[in-house]
């Protein structure tokens, strides 16, 4: 696996709107790349794409996932001077949307431009601009069409409940980084999406049966959560290790998570990975997220009886202006490679 060739995948996905629940667009794509693989495909009644690599044991499942829905939000209101009024899908901060170019797209299927702005922007007119809450109240959308009402608005075909998506800004540097909104998490669904396109070309028979999981909801805590094979026995979410103050991770690394909001992930496979890690000379951090979710944990509230682990690139900023490293994308990839023909952590 060549990590400019998965940057370069990661430019392309995370260029495709796909705001938690209109992830259409971006499943497409996934499932458009797989089929000159000839790979068994099928998807949830959620939406999300499963597919799945038959292995010498069928008994024993392993499942993969990376989520390709992400931050956005949906119109709230449509104002009477024709602005729009936004209700936030995520977890993120009105700050990092401000001055954001933006699509609308209608039910219909047509899309306009806009610009996400403080309602009391200028400073050459509202004198507490600077001191001025950033909030649902506050921050709208400049439309870029001639509305001067509400009315205006709506002959457009735009309506509350319509998508909004940020732009991602997506720009690949000659020192190897990639910077871009939405590295969480399209960055590891292009590593899940090498992978199954490495494995399959160089006809490599896994130990197990494995599904790699592409979800659609998991910004909004139920991505990853059902349409889990009876057989699966491990479960690994691919997902992006934030970066911060008191964190080991850093943009050049792989990071397996220890713990997060929902309490520590399995010790056997945590120690299986770090082993994995040592053995092929991958460059790795452990780490605990205080204010994280993933789709593994999301599976283990619903019930299911798994073994479940969390890695993925080390990610600056996450859930603003994101970046990472060739080096982290190279480190997941390596690692993910060895693990899918390793034994299970608990036979």
């Amino acid at each position: 696996m060549n990590g400019k060739e998965t940057m370069e995948l990661i430019r392309e996905l995370v260029r495709i709107p796909s705001p938690s629940g209109n992830t259409e667009k971006a499943i497409r794509f996934i499932e458009d790349y797989f089929k000159p693989l000839g790979v068994k495909m099928k998807r949830n009644n959620k939406g999300g794409l499963l597919v799945t690599l038959d292995g010498e044991n069928g008994r024993k499942h392993r499942f993969l996932t990376a989520h390709v829905d992400t931050l956005g939000a949906m119109v709230k209101e449509i104002k009477s001077d024709g602005r729009l009024k936004l209700d936030l899908i995520g977890g993120f901060l009105w700050n990092t949307i401000e001055g954001e170019y933006c699509q609308i797209e209608t039910a219909d299927g047509k899309v306009y431009t806009g610009t996400i702005l403080l309602h009391q922007q200028s400073v050459h007119v509202y004198k507490n601009a600077k001191d001025t809450e950033r909030n649902q109240e506050n921050m709208e959308v400049r439309i870029d069409e001639k509305v001067k009402s509400a009315e205006d608005v709506r002959k457009l075909g735009i309506e509350v409940g319509d998508f909004v998506s940020f732009d991602p800004r997506v720009q690949i540097t000659e020192s190897g980084f990639i910077k871009s909104r939405h590295l969480d998490d399209k960055a590891s669904a292009a590593i899940l999406m090498k992978l199954v396109e490495t494995l399959v070309k160089n006809d490599i028979r896994l130990p197990y049966t494995t599904h790699f999981f592409f979800s659609n909801n998991e910004e909004i805590g139920y991505g990853g959560n059902s349409a889990i094979p009876e057989e699966t026995v491990e479960y690994l979410a691919v997902d992006m290790g934030a970066i911060g103050d008191g964190q080991a991770t850093d943009e050049y690394s792989v990071s397996i998570c220890v713990k997060d909001a929902t309490g520590p992930y399995h010790l056997g496979l945590r120690k299986s990975l770090v082993e994995l890690a040592k053995q092929h000379g991958i460059d790795y951090r452990l780490d605990i997220y205080p204010h994280y979710g993933s789709d593994a944990s999301a599976a283990l509230f619903s019930g299911y009886d798994i073994v479940h682990g969390l890695v993925g690139p080390g990610v600056d900023a996450s859930h603003a202006f994101e970046r990472t490293h060739e080096l982290a994308i190279e480190n997941t990839q390596k690692l993910l490679f060895y693990y899918v023909q390793s034994p299970l952590a608990v036979e």
